[in-house]
């Protein structure tokens, strides 16, 4: 998977890779919950993230990176949940998930720091 540099498109692919996933997994009671779950948190990160580049102030923005970062963690745990020997067919693309919010959580902590530094 390539990485864009834009992070508006990122976190929009990293929504949609997760719901290309979740509809090829096989059905089950956790997978449909946790599916669920990481669908509304990815979805979530992309969201957030266009917000706060419409950000109405400094602290508009701030609030809405921490929900970004708050919604990777949670991505990251849904997709971990996720990654269990009955979906082992899907192993790959959830490690890659799993890394890419891992990734998008430390983008956006480095973005709060950054942010903090300079107040």
């Amino acid at each position: 998977m390539s990485k864009p540099y834009n992070l508006e498109e990122r976190t929009f692919l990293f929504a949609k890779n997760v719901r290309d996933l979740i509809y090829k997994i096989p059905s089950s009671l956790a997978n449909t919950e946790d599916g669920k779950q990481v669908i509304r948190s990815s979805g979530s990160v992309a969201a957030n993230y266009i917000e706060a580049n419409e950000h109405l102030s400094g602290k508009d923005f701030d609030y809405r990176i921490k929900i970004c970062r708050k919604e990777a963690k949670e991505s990251h745990l849904w997709l971990n949940l996720l990654n269990t020997p009955h979906n082992k067919n899907y192993k790959e693309i959830l490690n890659q998930l799993t890394n890419e919010a891992e990734e998008l959580k430390k983008i956006f902590s480095s973005i709060v720091q950054k942010r903090k530094k300079l107040q």
